[in-house]
């Protein structure tokens, strides 16, 4: 997702991610080799260049009372006024990019990450800890990893105090299932006395690892040990999906609700809420919830599964403009959305090949809980024991306790014994973010 779905853990100011919350997979080529079997997209048509420099072209979505604008106008002035320095200071334009990035995770709308890559390209070569980081950052959300993960390292280097690098190292460890290595920069964390971040990294880490019970404690301390808005978003949202993993809707629903009733735009808190509402088999207040979100994909296609399930018409319209996205991102080489467009390929347009392909390409890259299920729903669609695999290896490495998944990987290797309302359920999706 764009929450999505950036990386999914945790980011300082931070929003991992899926954590919300995005690089080519090492099977990215399955994509292409396999598009035959993908649904028919229309052409789209050619793209036109404005001729008039003064020409409006969209307005950006803006709530009542939004001062975004007026924050935005602020710190890009900050930036000019630094450009006529003979050797400008990076932070305006770091800090501009950095707002850049929130808007992206809030919105679900990856048009910020172009902003916030054009902001900091005159800094290129700076070798600034927060420069790095900020480039770090942007590489994540493409899901460029090893070169996030090499300018965090660069980051500690130059300051091995800069906290937020070891809480983005932590979580792009925690996407690629490498717990070990995620808990090694938890721990550096609480050396460094950051007991908020420890906590979020930790129990994410506990959790992912196969002790839900621990990993909600955690969370539940370090919520107790902030009063940052932002960062108890963060925090009761895990929380909540960390309780539904357990079992326990009523308290899942309490945490979404608490994060909710902060009054906060972000996309990964309403995509993490409204799997939890389809999974309830609530979809009107999905409709409810998502009705002017239509910008974000990830929302788009919750909003799209609800209508579909309530068999509305706006459903034929939305599951087009999904069907459009896809098709765009795909010609463009954008793998952000890959777990977004699996679901879409098996419970929109039907095609459970085209989801197998696309579910298994985005494994390869990212192993978050919300990347393991559309591939094991996929693969019992098709009846193919053999591309879940790597899941059933790791719901029995990491010991992941939630019922419903180890439901789902007995039956991928088994396709008989799947009920049916099981594989109709719909899955879920994570995300990041804690202030330093």
């Amino acid at each position: 997702m764009s929450i999505s779905h950036s990386v999914k853990a945790m980011y300082l100011n931070v929003k991992v991610k899926k954590v919300l919350v995005l690089s080519f997979s090492a099977l990215g080529f399955l994509v292409l080799a396999a598009w035959s079997i993908l649904s028919p997209r229309p052409a789209t048509a050619a793209p036109r260049v404005p001729t008039d420099g003064a020409e409006v072209l969209e307005h950006l979505p803006m709530r009542p009372g939004d001062t975004t604008a007026r924050e935005l106008a602020s710190l890009r002035a900050a930036v000019m006024r630094a450009a006529s320095d003979p050797l400008p200071d990076p932070m305006p334009a770091t800090q501009l990019a950095e707002r850049y990035f929130d808007l992206a995770a809030a919105r679900g709308d990856p048009r910020y990450i172009g902003y916030a890559d054009a902001v900091m390209l005159p800094f290129a070569q700076s070798r600034a800890p927060a420069v790095l980081s900020m480039r770090g950052q942007l590489k994540q959300y493409r899901h460029d990893f090893d070169g996030a993960l090499a300018d965090f390292k660069s980051a500690l280097k130059a300051d091995p105090k800069f906290a937020s690098a070891h809480a983005w190292r932590g979580a792009i460890f925690l996407v690629q299932a490498n717990y070990a290595a995620a808990k090694i920069e938890c721990d550096a964390l609480q050396t460094l006395g950051r007991a908020t971040l420890y906590g979020a990294c930790i129990g994410l880490a506990r959790a992912y690892g196969g002790q839900l019970g621990a990993g909600s404690d955690a969370l539940q301390r370090a919520l107790e040990d902030t009063q940052d808005t932002g960062n108890r978003l963060w925090l009761l949202t895990r929380l909540g999906e960390v309780s539904a993993w357990r079992g326990q809707p009523a308290k899942a629903e309490k945490f979404y609700r608490d994060a909710l009733a902060l009054g906060i735009d972000d996309g990964y808190l309403l995509a993490a809420w409204s799997d939890f509402l389809l999974d309830q088999k609530r979809p009107a207040e999905v409709v409810k919830w998502l009705a002017t979100w239509e910008a974000s994909d990830g929302l788009l296609l919750r909003l799209a599964l609800a209508e579909t399930a309530l068999k509305l018409p706006a459903a034929k319209a939305h599951v087009q403009a999904l069907a459009d996205r896809f098709a765009a991102a795909r010609m463009r080489g954008d793998t952000t959305h890959r777990a977004e467009e699996a679901r879409f390929e098996l419970q929109l347009a039907n095609n459970p090949a085209a989801s197998l392909v696309v579910a298994a390409a985005n494994y390869t890259v990212q192993r978050e809980p919300r990347d393991a299920r559309p591939l094991l729903e996929a693969a019992i669609a098709m009846s193919d024991a053999a591309a879940a695999e790597p899941v059933r290896a790791w719901l029995q490495s990491s010991g992941f306790e939630d019922a419903r998944f180890r439901q789902l990987g007995a039956a991928s290797a088994n396709r008989a014994t799947m009920p049916r309302s099981m594989l109709d359920a719909k899955s879920t999706e994570p995300k990041p973010a804690v202030k330093p």
